[in-house]
């Protein structure tokens, strides 16, 4: 793997040399633009949009439009506004994990210490795991301030990458339907259902089913099979009410079980 960042985590005087590294994969399959006329393959070129002609990266710049005018910016721009965050994730306040809303949850990845840093890191992962708390801080990443939590797993330290409160959309201006819509039967009904298939959370039951069907229908048109298209509609019946619907489930899990 490749670190996406280098620099340190601030805990209290103690500065721990770390490295940041992605810690997920994409699952989906890796699919390719072609023109549908004739399979060739779609390029997306970065182009002046005055001339037209094709701009390599090396002379692409990033720039802000302040008052009319573009500003240009340099990587020391960046350093400068925050040199500190650039470089050092600094832990402000150490939390319990719960008081976190999981509406912030971002993306994950792992802390890995340089040589000079090992005694450090394994004394905050420690300390971390002993007293039940996570770590706030927040540090930047590709021009960007991020929010963030440390949390210890196993051997390594996580950091999730936080969004700020003010990146959380408001729901006011969405059609929630008020409690006392639900009947007190209804509800009892769907505790029912929910004990039911209630058990114990194991990740590794779930796959990622359709990126295998996808490949299947891929491999079926490779060998020059033909392929049927089911027409799947998402209808709701007026006619069985919440609680018959309910009581569908019920049994139908029942039947499944035995």
């Amino acid at each position: 793997m490749r670190a996406i960042w280098t620099g340190a985590i601030g805990f209290g005087l103690v500065n721990i040399p770390v490295r940041l590294y992605s810690s997920i994969q994409e699952s989906e399959l890796d699919l390719d633009l072609l023109d549908k006329k004739d399979h060739a393959h779609i390029r997306f070129k970065r182009v002046n949009e005055e001339t037209g002609k094709e701009v390599a990266w090396n002379n692409i710049v990033k720039a802000y439009q302040y008052k009319g005018n573009y500003v240009v910016l340099q990587d020391k721009d960046f350093e400068k506004a925050s040199a500190k965050k650039s470089k050092i994730i600094e832990i402000t306040d150490f939390v319990a994990q719960e008081q976190v809303d999981n509406m912030l949850y971002e993306t994950p990845y792992y802390l890995e210490p340089d040589k000079s840093g090992t005694k450090a890191y394994a004394l905050l992962r420690d300390a971390l795991a002993k007293s039940g708390k996570v770590g706030v801080g927040s540090f930047v990443l590709r021009t960007k301030e991020h929010l963030c939590l440390l949390q210890p797993r196993g051997k390594i330290i996580i950091l999730y990458r936080l969004r700020f409160p003010e990146e959380i959309r408001d729901i006011a201006p969405l059609k929630i339907p008020e409690a006392k819509n639900v009947k007190p039967a209804e509800l009892k009904m769907a505790m029912s259902l929910i004990d039911q298939l209630s058990g114990r959370f194991n990740v590794k039951k779930y796959k990622n089913n359709y990126a295998a069907a996808l490949k299947k229908v891929i491999q079926a048109k490779a060998k020059g099979k033909k392929v049927s298209y089911p027409d799947m509609k998402v209808t709701y019946s007026k006619s069985k009410d919440i609680m018959h619907q309910l009581k569908a489930s019920i049994e139908s899990h029942k039947r499944k079980a035995s």
